[in-house]
């Protein structure tokens, strides 16, 4: 079955959170994802609280820029969440947006190193490992968790190109791929991560991707759709994103489907007027049409 979920924007005032998160979990919504947006709302600080104000629903981050973060820092949150919240914290890390990591000094002269450094160190901290390491990047000094999660744990990356991808799939449980991600873009996705999991050695087992999905219904939709996909400079790209009805929506989301999303995250846009609504639409409109 293809998991389900839905986005709490940062464009949102943090103090929704809690109603949002509210809903999603009394309607019986799978998972529910945040951002770490430049410079909105803290990714791990919105997490906690989402998980502590819920009983069930996944909660997402999609993504934690590493520019921004030591290892050792990143590990010790994502640590504290699973044995908190067991089995219900999701995190993803990224290169972030570059002009935003340059505007607050971060930004790296490469940023796959980066990512690559880091998904190393994070996932064996997380593992319970004890690591010294003397990267381009990342240093640590037998450095090791005190309070590790208890049994394993993925650690998602987010990735546009085509090298990034690839790294996924060498050195992540999963792979986080934007809404301007078209099926045939998934299907290209699903061959680099294949690749990078062949030139890393880790055969054919499981790798989670997860996609977002623009989407909008109720009045004004088609037109609140097609002015975020200009915005952001893929206006003329064909299938992204999706308008209208549960059905409408559900077929996007199939598509995705079916060309390798084991999980779709209907992404509203920046605009939506009803949050609340929008989740209610997703977890009890949508969902029962999705196998």
């Amino acid at each position: 079955m293809t998991t389900l979920g839905a986005v709490f924007r940062p464009q949102l005032a943090p103090e929704r959170l809690r109603s949002v998160a509210r809903l999603a979990d009394g309607a019986g919504l799978e998972e529910l994802w945040l951002w770490e947006d430049c410079f909105r709302e803290g990714g791990i600080s919105a997490a906690a609280a989402a998980l502590a104000w819920t009983e069930r629903v996944r909660v997402g981050v999609g993504l934690l820029p590493v520019p921004l973060r030591n290892v050792a820092v990143t590990a010790m949150e994502a640590a504290t969440l699973h044995r908190m919240f067991p089995g219900r914290a999701i995190l993803g890390v990224g290169h972030g947006v570059q002009d935003w990591m340059g505007q607050v000094g971060a930004r790296v002269e490469s940023p796959v190193t980066l990512l690559r450094e880091h998904l190393v160190a994070l996932r064996g901290l997380l593992r319970g490992e004890r690591i010294t390491t003397d990267g381009q990047y990342v240093e640590l000094d037998d450095v090791a968790l005190d309070w590790p999660p208890e049994g394993e744990v993925e650690v998602l990356a987010g990735a546009t190109g085509p090298r990034t991808v690839r790294l996924t799939g060498e050195a992540a449980d999963g792979t986080i791929l934007t809404a301007t991600t078209s099926p045939e873009g998934v299907r290209r996705a699903r061959r680099l991560i294949d690749e990078g999991r062949a030139a890393a050695g880790r055969g054919a087992g499981p790798h989670r991707v997860v996609v977002y999905l623009l989407a909008a219904t109720g009045p004004g939709a088609d037109g609140r759709l097609r002015a975020e996909l200009v915005a952001e400079g893929v206006g003329g790209e064909p299938d992204l994103g999706a308008a209208g009805d549960a059905g409408a929506v559900a077929k996007a989301v199939q598509r995705l489907a079916e060309a390798g999303a084991d999980a779709v995250v209907l992404q509203p846009t920046g605009d939506e007027p009803d949050p609340e609504g929008f989740v209610r639409f997703v977890a009890q409109e949508v969902r029962p049409l999705v196998p």
